[in-house]
Protein backbone atom coordinates (compact mmCIF):
# COMPACT_ATOMS: atom_id res chain seq x y z
CA UNK A 1 0.00 0.00 0.00
CA UNK A 2 2.52 2.61 1.22
CA UNK A 3 4.24 2.07 -2.03
CA UNK A 4 1.36 3.99 -4.09
CA UNK A 5 1.64 6.94 -2.75
CA UNK A 6 5.18 9.01 -4.52
CA UNK A 7 3.79 7.14 -7.64
CA UNK A 8 0.55 9.09 -7.93
CA UNK A 9 2.04 12.20 -6.13
CA UNK A 10 4.30 12.24 -9.47
CA UNK A 11 1.76 11.46 -12.23
CA UNK A 12 -0.53 14.12 -9.94
CA UNK A 13 2.82 16.94 -10.80
CA UNK A 14 3.36 15.73 -13.91
CA UNK A 15 -0.38 16.71 -15.07
CA UNK A 16 -0.54 19.89 -13.27
CA UNK A 17 3.08 20.82 -15.05
CA UNK A 18 2.13 20.09 -18.52
CA UNK A 19 -1.38 21.88 -17.69
CA UNK A 20 0.87 24.71 -16.32
CA UNK A 21 2.68 24.58 -19.94
CA UNK A 22 -0.23 24.56 -21.79
CA UNK A 23 -1.89 27.25 -19.97
CA UNK A 24 1.25 29.25 -20.66
CA UNK A 25 1.26 27.74 -24.45
CA UNK A 26 -2.04 29.48 -25.05
CA UNK A 27 -1.17 32.65 -23.06
CA UNK A 28 1.94 33.25 -25.43
CA UNK A 29 -0.55 32.34 -28.14
CA UNK A 30 -2.60 34.61 -27.24
CA UNK A 31 -0.22 37.41 -26.97
CA UNK A 32 1.20 36.55 -30.70
CA UNK A 33 0.31 38.85 -33.27
CA UNK A 34 -0.98 35.99 -35.58
CA UNK A 35 -3.26 33.81 -32.90
CA UNK A 36 -4.44 36.49 -30.88
CA UNK A 37 -7.45 37.65 -31.71
CA UNK A 38 -9.92 35.26 -33.87
CA UNK A 39 -13.11 37.39 -34.73
CA UNK A 40 -12.48 38.69 -38.23
CA UNK A 41 -15.22 38.90 -40.76
CA UNK A 42 -15.17 37.36 -44.01
CA UNK A 43 -15.06 41.10 -45.62
CA UNK A 44 -11.94 41.41 -43.47
CA UNK A 45 -10.05 39.12 -45.49
CA UNK A 46 -11.15 40.47 -48.73
CA UNK A 47 -9.61 43.61 -47.94
CA UNK A 48 -6.64 42.08 -46.08
CA UNK A 49 -6.05 40.14 -49.45
CA UNK A 50 -7.09 42.64 -51.93
CA UNK A 51 -3.82 44.73 -50.03
CA UNK A 52 -1.90 42.41 -50.19
CA UNK A 53 -2.39 41.53 -53.60
CA UNK A 54 -2.38 44.69 -55.59
CA UNK A 55 0.81 46.07 -55.05
CA UNK A 56 2.10 49.61 -56.87
CA UNK A 57 3.60 46.90 -59.63
CA UNK A 58 0.11 47.33 -61.01
CA UNK A 59 1.20 50.34 -62.59
CA UNK A 60 4.16 48.76 -64.38
CA UNK A 61 1.88 45.78 -65.92
CA UNK A 62 1.26 48.25 -69.84
CA UNK A 63 5.06 48.50 -69.76
CA UNK A 64 5.21 44.53 -69.42
CA UNK A 65 2.30 44.25 -71.44
CA UNK A 66 4.94 46.36 -74.22
CA UNK A 67 7.39 43.78 -73.76
CA UNK A 68 5.19 40.72 -74.04
CA UNK A 69 3.21 41.63 -76.94
CA UNK A 70 -1.00 41.15 -77.20
CA UNK A 71 -1.32 37.52 -77.22
CA UNK A 72 1.32 36.29 -74.99
CA UNK A 73 0.71 39.15 -72.99
CA UNK A 74 -2.98 38.57 -72.24
CA UNK A 75 -2.58 34.99 -72.12
CA UNK A 76 0.07 35.10 -69.45
CA UNK A 77 -1.85 38.00 -67.30
CA UNK A 78 -5.36 35.50 -67.41
CA UNK A 79 -3.29 32.46 -67.17
CA UNK A 80 -1.47 33.64 -63.48
CA UNK A 81 -4.74 34.98 -62.61
CA UNK A 82 -6.57 31.12 -62.78
CA UNK A 83 -3.30 29.66 -61.54
CA UNK A 84 -3.07 31.65 -58.67
CA UNK A 85 -6.61 31.87 -57.90
CA UNK A 86 -6.11 27.88 -57.72
CA UNK A 87 -3.43 27.99 -55.32
CA UNK A 88 -5.18 30.04 -53.47
CA UNK A 89 -8.02 27.98 -53.03
CA UNK A 90 -5.31 25.08 -52.27
CA UNK A 91 -4.29 26.89 -49.38
CA UNK A 92 -7.56 27.80 -47.87
CA UNK A 93 -8.68 24.15 -47.92
CA UNK A 94 -5.73 22.85 -46.36
CA UNK A 95 -5.62 25.28 -43.44
CA UNK A 96 -7.91 23.23 -41.40
CA UNK A 97 -7.54 19.59 -43.24
CA UNK A 98 -6.14 17.71 -39.81
CA UNK A 99 -9.60 18.06 -37.38
CA UNK A 100 -9.44 19.96 -34.50
CA UNK A 101 -5.92 21.28 -35.38
CA UNK A 102 -5.46 24.80 -37.60
CA UNK A 103 -2.16 25.79 -39.69
CA UNK A 104 -2.18 29.34 -38.62
CA UNK A 105 1.53 30.00 -40.22
CA UNK A 106 2.63 29.13 -44.04
CA UNK A 107 5.61 26.86 -42.35
CA UNK A 108 3.51 25.66 -40.29
CA UNK A 109 1.59 23.82 -43.13
CA UNK A 110 4.88 22.94 -44.64
CA UNK A 111 6.30 21.16 -41.48
CA UNK A 112 3.11 19.08 -41.90
CA UNK A 113 4.06 18.27 -45.96
CA UNK A 114 7.59 17.98 -45.11
CA UNK A 115 8.50 17.03 -41.62
CA UNK A 116 9.08 18.92 -38.83
CA UNK A 117 12.86 20.36 -39.59
CA UNK A 118 12.68 20.18 -43.45
CA UNK A 119 8.91 22.29 -43.61
CA UNK A 120 10.99 25.17 -41.89
CA UNK A 121 13.92 24.78 -43.95
CA UNK A 122 11.94 25.15 -47.40
CA UNK A 123 9.21 27.89 -46.74
CA UNK A 124 10.47 29.98 -43.92
CA UNK A 125 13.89 31.48 -46.02
CA UNK A 126 11.17 32.11 -48.85
CA UNK A 127 8.71 33.44 -46.93
CA UNK A 128 10.78 36.26 -45.19
CA UNK A 129 12.63 36.93 -48.52
CA UNK A 130 8.89 37.81 -49.85
CA UNK A 131 8.07 39.49 -46.52
CA UNK A 132 10.82 41.54 -46.07
CA UNK A 133 11.65 41.79 -49.96
CA UNK A 134 7.88 43.56 -49.92
CA UNK A 135 8.45 45.80 -47.15
CA UNK A 136 11.92 47.01 -48.60
CA UNK A 137 10.18 47.49 -51.77
CA UNK A 138 7.21 49.39 -50.28
CA UNK A 139 9.65 51.72 -48.11
CA UNK A 140 11.15 53.01 -51.72
CA UNK A 141 7.89 53.07 -53.89
CA UNK A 142 6.29 54.99 -50.73
CA UNK A 143 9.24 57.66 -50.90
CA UNK A 144 9.14 57.66 -54.46
CA UNK A 145 5.81 58.53 -54.82
CA UNK A 146 6.11 61.43 -52.37
CA UNK A 147 8.76 62.74 -53.72
CA UNK A 148 6.47 62.38 -57.04
CA UNK A 149 3.93 64.58 -55.71
CA UNK A 150 7.01 67.55 -54.13
CA UNK A 151 7.92 67.43 -57.54
CA UNK A 152 4.47 67.60 -59.15
CA UNK A 153 3.38 70.55 -57.07
CA UNK A 154 6.37 72.50 -56.15
CA UNK A 155 7.14 74.92 -58.84
CA UNK A 156 9.94 77.04 -59.97
CA UNK A 157 12.11 77.98 -57.85
CA UNK A 158 12.33 74.60 -55.86
CA UNK A 159 14.54 73.44 -53.26
CA UNK A 160 15.80 69.81 -54.31
CA UNK A 161 15.28 67.36 -51.68
CA UNK A 162 16.83 63.92 -51.53
CA UNK A 163 14.78 60.44 -52.13
CA UNK A 164 16.22 59.43 -48.63
CA UNK A 165 14.44 61.98 -46.85
CA UNK A 166 11.26 60.94 -48.43
CA UNK A 167 11.80 57.52 -47.64
CA UNK A 168 12.17 58.62 -44.08
CA UNK A 169 9.20 60.63 -44.18
CA UNK A 170 7.31 57.59 -45.09
CA UNK A 171 8.75 55.12 -42.78
CA UNK A 172 7.99 57.82 -39.75
CA UNK A 173 4.06 56.60 -40.34
CA UNK A 174 5.30 53.13 -39.75
CA UNK A 175 6.92 53.91 -36.29
CA UNK A 176 3.78 54.20 -34.71
CA UNK A 177 1.19 51.99 -36.86
CA UNK A 178 3.75 48.72 -36.15
CA UNK A 179 3.00 48.59 -32.71
CA UNK A 180 -0.71 47.86 -33.60
CA UNK A 181 -0.71 44.50 -32.07
CA UNK A 182 -2.80 42.14 -34.88
CA UNK A 183 -4.21 41.55 -38.33
CA UNK A 184 -7.73 42.77 -36.65
CA UNK A 185 -6.28 45.95 -35.57
CA UNK A 186 -4.99 46.79 -38.89
CA UNK A 187 -8.23 46.39 -40.38
CA UNK A 188 -8.98 49.71 -41.01
CA UNK A 189 -5.72 50.85 -42.28
CA UNK A 190 -6.12 47.55 -44.77
CA UNK A 191 -9.75 48.54 -46.16
CA UNK A 192 -8.21 52.19 -46.58
CA UNK A 193 -5.64 50.96 -48.56
CA UNK A 194 -7.50 48.24 -50.40
CA UNK A 195 -10.05 50.98 -51.42
CA UNK A 196 -6.61 53.38 -52.10
CA UNK A 197 -5.54 50.47 -54.89
CA UNK A 198 -9.32 50.55 -56.51
CA UNK A 199 -8.88 54.50 -56.86
CA UNK A 200 -5.35 54.68 -58.47
CA UNK A 201 -5.58 51.56 -60.79
CA UNK A 202 -9.01 53.28 -61.92
CA UNK A 203 -7.26 57.01 -62.34
CA UNK A 204 -4.83 55.24 -64.65
CA UNK A 205 -7.04 53.76 -67.10
CA UNK A 206 -9.07 56.59 -67.01
CA UNK A 207 -6.85 58.97 -67.86
CA UNK A 208 -5.44 57.08 -70.73
CA UNK A 209 -8.85 56.70 -72.22
CA UNK A 210 -9.00 60.15 -72.03
CA UNK A 211 -5.70 60.19 -73.08
CA UNK A 212 -7.10 58.77 -76.28
CA UNK A 213 -4.51 56.08 -78.56
CA UNK A 214 -1.43 58.30 -78.94
CA UNK A 215 -1.12 59.26 -82.86
CA UNK A 216 2.21 57.65 -83.65
CA UNK A 217 1.22 54.70 -81.23
CA UNK A 218 3.65 51.04 -82.19
CA UNK A 219 3.15 48.07 -80.69
CA UNK A 220 5.99 45.43 -81.77
CA UNK A 221 8.77 44.69 -79.67
CA UNK A 222 11.37 47.50 -78.63
CA UNK A 223 14.75 46.14 -78.29
CA UNK A 224 16.25 46.64 -81.99
CA UNK A 225 18.44 42.89 -81.14
CA UNK A 226 16.17 39.41 -81.10
CA UNK A 227 18.70 38.78 -77.42
CA UNK A 228 17.11 41.91 -76.06
CA UNK A 229 13.68 41.17 -76.96
CA UNK A 230 13.89 37.79 -75.36
CA UNK A 231 15.37 39.21 -72.18
CA UNK A 232 12.59 41.64 -72.04
CA UNK A 233 10.45 39.07 -72.49
CA UNK A 234 11.22 37.09 -69.39
CA UNK A 235 11.64 40.19 -67.20
CA UNK A 236 8.14 41.44 -68.28
CA UNK A 237 7.04 37.79 -67.31
CA UNK A 238 8.57 37.90 -63.93
CA UNK A 239 6.91 41.61 -63.32
CA UNK A 240 3.29 39.71 -64.31
CA UNK A 241 4.12 36.40 -61.82
CA UNK A 242 4.79 39.02 -58.81
CA UNK A 243 1.69 40.76 -59.78
CA UNK A 244 -0.16 38.21 -58.18
CA UNK A 245 1.76 37.18 -55.01
CA UNK A 246 -0.26 37.52 -52.23
CA UNK A 247 0.35 33.93 -50.79
CA UNK A 248 2.80 34.62 -48.39
CA UNK A 249 0.35 35.38 -46.06
CA UNK A 250 -3.27 34.20 -46.65
CA UNK A 251 -3.19 31.48 -43.96
CA UNK A 252 -2.26 34.00 -41.43
CA UNK A 253 -4.90 36.07 -42.70
CA UNK A 254 -7.42 32.94 -42.12
CA UNK A 255 -6.04 32.37 -38.32
CA UNK A 256 -8.04 35.12 -38.16
CA UNK A 257 -11.01 33.93 -38.95
CA UNK A 258 -13.60 32.27 -35.72
CA UNK A 259 -14.11 28.39 -36.87
CA UNK A 260 -16.02 25.79 -35.26
CA UNK A 261 -16.62 21.81 -36.80
CA UNK A 262 -19.75 23.09 -38.08
CA UNK A 263 -18.78 26.41 -39.09
CA UNK A 264 -15.27 25.99 -40.54
CA UNK A 265 -13.29 29.29 -41.15
CA UNK A 266 -13.19 28.29 -44.98
CA UNK A 267 -16.08 29.18 -46.02
CA UNK A 268 -16.28 33.13 -44.94
CA UNK A 269 -11.96 33.16 -46.40
CA UNK A 270 -13.17 31.83 -49.67
CA UNK A 271 -15.73 34.44 -49.88
CA UNK A 272 -13.47 36.95 -48.85
CA UNK A 273 -10.85 35.33 -51.33
CA UNK A 274 -13.47 35.42 -54.47
CA UNK A 275 -14.38 39.12 -53.86
CA UNK A 276 -10.84 40.11 -53.25
CA UNK A 277 -10.01 38.55 -56.91
CA UNK A 278 -12.43 39.90 -58.69
CA UNK A 279 -11.30 43.64 -57.36
CA UNK A 280 -8.10 42.54 -58.55
CA UNK A 281 -8.94 41.47 -61.52
CA UNK A 282 -10.70 44.62 -61.74
CA UNK A 283 -7.25 46.38 -61.00
CA UNK A 284 -5.08 44.72 -63.50
CA UNK A 285 -6.77 43.86 -66.54
CA UNK A 286 -7.92 47.51 -67.29
CA UNK A 287 -4.77 49.88 -66.44
CA UNK A 288 -2.87 46.51 -68.43
CA UNK A 289 -5.21 46.40 -72.11
CA UNK A 290 -6.16 50.09 -71.97
CA UNK A 291 -2.22 51.37 -70.93
CA UNK A 292 -0.96 49.70 -73.59
CA UNK A 293 -3.63 50.28 -76.01
CA UNK A 294 -3.17 54.09 -75.59
CA UNK A 295 0.72 54.32 -75.36
CA UNK A 296 2.01 51.26 -77.18
CA UNK A 297 5.83 50.59 -76.83
CA UNK A 298 6.87 54.41 -76.00
CA UNK A 299 4.68 53.59 -72.50
CA UNK A 300 6.84 54.30 -69.13
CA UNK A 301 7.41 51.28 -66.72
CA UNK A 302 5.24 53.47 -64.37
CA UNK A 303 1.83 54.47 -66.21
CA UNK A 304 1.82 57.51 -63.97
CA UNK A 305 4.72 59.02 -65.67
CA UNK A 306 3.14 58.70 -69.19
CA UNK A 307 0.25 60.38 -67.76
CA UNK A 308 1.38 63.93 -67.42
CA UNK A 309 -1.23 66.08 -67.16
CA UNK A 310 -3.82 67.29 -65.29
CA UNK A 311 -1.36 67.70 -62.27
CA UNK A 312 -4.30 67.77 -59.91
CA UNK A 313 -5.81 63.84 -60.74
CA UNK A 314 -1.98 62.37 -60.83
CA UNK A 315 -0.61 63.99 -57.59
CA UNK A 316 -4.28 62.53 -55.85
CA UNK A 317 -2.49 59.03 -57.81
CA UNK A 318 0.57 59.43 -56.01
CA UNK A 319 -0.88 60.22 -53.13
CA UNK A 320 -3.05 57.02 -52.62
CA UNK A 321 -0.56 55.02 -53.61
CA UNK A 322 1.32 56.31 -50.54
CA UNK A 323 -1.39 55.35 -48.32
CA UNK A 324 -2.00 51.84 -49.97
CA UNK A 325 1.64 50.85 -49.73
CA UNK A 326 1.29 51.81 -45.75
CA UNK A 327 -1.94 49.14 -45.59
CA UNK A 328 0.64 46.84 -47.72
CA UNK A 329 3.65 47.16 -45.38
CA UNK A 330 1.97 46.57 -42.49
CA UNK A 331 0.16 43.33 -43.32
CA UNK A 332 3.33 41.82 -44.49
CA UNK A 333 5.68 42.85 -41.72
CA UNK A 334 2.83 41.18 -39.55
CA UNK A 335 3.90 37.67 -40.30
CA UNK A 336 7.65 38.82 -39.98
CA UNK A 337 6.90 40.37 -36.47
CA UNK A 338 4.83 37.04 -35.81
CA UNK A 339 7.95 35.18 -36.59
CA UNK A 340 10.32 36.97 -34.52
CA UNK A 341 8.46 37.19 -31.68
CA UNK A 342 7.86 33.62 -31.43
CA UNK A 343 11.19 32.82 -31.58
CA UNK A 344 11.84 35.45 -28.81
CA UNK A 345 9.17 34.38 -26.82
CA UNK A 346 9.16 30.28 -27.40
CA UNK A 347 12.53 29.54 -28.01
CA UNK A 348 14.55 31.81 -26.56
CA UNK A 349 12.15 32.36 -23.60
CA UNK A 350 11.93 36.20 -23.57
CA UNK A 351 9.04 37.24 -21.55
CA UNK A 352 6.06 38.46 -23.86
CA UNK A 353 5.90 42.19 -23.16
CA UNK A 354 5.22 45.36 -24.40
CA UNK A 355 8.26 46.50 -24.66
CA UNK A 356 10.01 43.32 -26.41
CA UNK A 357 7.13 44.21 -29.13
CA UNK A 358 8.25 47.79 -28.93
CA UNK A 359 12.03 47.64 -29.35
CA UNK A 360 11.29 44.51 -31.98
CA UNK A 361 8.86 46.22 -34.40
CA UNK A 362 11.03 49.71 -34.64
CA UNK A 363 14.23 47.63 -34.82
CA UNK A 364 12.62 45.80 -38.02
CA UNK A 365 10.67 49.42 -39.25
CA UNK A 366 14.88 51.02 -38.75
CA UNK A 367 16.73 48.10 -40.85
CA UNK A 368 13.94 47.90 -43.61
CA UNK A 369 14.06 51.68 -43.93
CA UNK A 370 17.68 51.97 -43.98
CA UNK A 371 18.02 48.83 -46.88
CA UNK A 372 15.77 51.13 -48.48
CA UNK A 373 17.98 54.45 -48.39
CA UNK A 374 20.68 52.77 -49.08
CA UNK A 375 19.72 50.71 -52.13
CA UNK A 376 16.57 53.13 -53.89
CA UNK A 377 17.12 50.67 -56.99
CA UNK A 378 16.34 47.55 -54.75
CA UNK A 379 12.86 47.08 -57.05
CA UNK A 380 15.16 45.74 -59.92
CA UNK A 381 17.16 43.65 -57.19
CA UNK A 382 13.58 42.38 -56.43
CA UNK A 383 12.92 40.75 -59.80
CA UNK A 384 16.20 39.00 -59.49
CA UNK A 385 15.39 37.06 -55.62
CA UNK A 386 12.27 37.60 -56.60
CA UNK A 387 11.97 34.83 -58.80
CA UNK A 388 13.63 32.45 -56.41
CA UNK A 389 11.07 33.10 -53.79
CA UNK A 390 7.62 34.98 -55.22
CA UNK A 391 7.04 31.85 -58.10
CA UNK A 392 7.41 28.60 -55.47
CA UNK A 393 5.83 30.42 -52.66
CA UNK A 394 2.83 31.38 -54.69
CA UNK A 395 3.09 29.24 -58.08
CA UNK A 396 4.19 25.90 -57.10
CA UNK A 397 4.75 25.24 -53.13
CA UNK A 398 0.85 24.96 -52.35
CA UNK A 399 0.88 21.90 -55.36
CA UNK A 400 3.40 19.90 -53.93
CA UNK A 401 2.05 20.38 -50.36
CA UNK A 402 -1.53 19.57 -52.19
CA UNK A 403 0.19 16.38 -53.93
CA UNK A 404 2.26 15.65 -50.39
CA UNK A 405 -0.53 15.37 -48.25
CA UNK A 406 -3.38 14.34 -50.16
CA UNK A 407 -1.66 12.15 -52.59
CA UNK A 408 -4.05 12.12 -55.48
CA UNK A 409 -4.38 9.63 -58.29
CA UNK A 410 -1.88 9.70 -60.98
CA UNK A 411 -2.98 11.13 -64.02
CA UNK A 412 -6.55 12.02 -62.01
CA UNK A 413 -7.48 15.77 -62.72
CA UNK A 414 -6.15 17.30 -59.34
CA UNK A 415 -2.95 15.50 -60.12
CA UNK A 416 -2.65 16.52 -64.00
CA UNK A 417 -3.58 20.00 -62.55
CA UNK A 418 -0.81 20.36 -59.85
CA UNK A 419 1.71 19.17 -61.92
CA UNK A 420 0.79 21.56 -64.91
CA UNK A 421 1.34 24.32 -62.47
CA UNK A 422 4.27 23.43 -60.87
CA UNK A 423 6.06 22.87 -64.39
CA UNK A 424 5.04 26.41 -65.18
CA UNK A 425 5.61 27.66 -62.27
CA UNK A 426 9.64 25.95 -62.65
CA UNK A 427 9.60 27.80 -65.91
CA UNK A 428 9.01 31.44 -64.03
CA UNK A 429 11.31 30.71 -61.18
CA UNK A 430 14.18 30.11 -63.85
CA UNK A 431 13.54 32.62 -66.36
CA UNK A 432 12.23 35.29 -64.56
CA UNK A 433 15.76 35.55 -62.85
CA UNK A 434 17.74 35.56 -65.99
CA UNK A 435 15.64 38.90 -67.03
CA UNK A 436 15.75 40.87 -63.76
CA UNK A 437 19.94 39.89 -63.70
CA UNK A 438 20.11 41.74 -67.17
CA UNK A 439 17.93 44.63 -66.23
CA UNK A 440 20.64 44.89 -62.91
CA UNK A 441 23.60 44.75 -65.14
CA UNK A 442 22.18 47.11 -67.75
CA UNK A 443 21.03 49.64 -65.24
CA UNK A 444 23.98 49.25 -62.45
CA UNK A 445 26.04 51.91 -64.34
CA UNK A 446 23.45 54.55 -63.53
CA UNK A 447 22.93 53.49 -59.60
CA UNK A 448 23.08 55.31 -57.10
CA UNK A 449 23.17 54.51 -52.83
CA UNK A 450 21.71 56.97 -50.47
CA UNK A 451 20.17 59.00 -54.10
Amino acid sequence: MGTQGPATTDQNYNHATSEEQSAKQKAIDDWLPITSSRNAKWWYSAFHNVTAMVGAGVLSLPYAMAQLGWGPGVAILILSWIITLYTLWQMVEMHEMVPGKRFDRYHELGQHAFGEKLGLYIVVPQQLIVEVGVCIVYMVTGGKSLHKVHELLCKEPCKEIKLSYFIMIFASVHFVLSHLPNFNAIAGVSLAAAVMSLSYSTIAWSASVRKGVQPDVAYGYKAKTAAGTVFNFFSALGDVAFAYAGHNVVLEIQATIPSTPEKPSKGPMWRGVVVAYIVVALCYFPVALIGYWMFGNKVEDNILLSLEKPTWLIVMANFFVVVHVIGSYQIYAMPVFDMIETLLVKKLNFSPTRLLRFVVRNLYVAFTMFIGITFPFFGGLLGFFGGFAFAPTTYFLPCIIWLAIYKPRKYSLSWCINWICIVLGLCLMILSPIGGLRQIILQSKDYKFYS
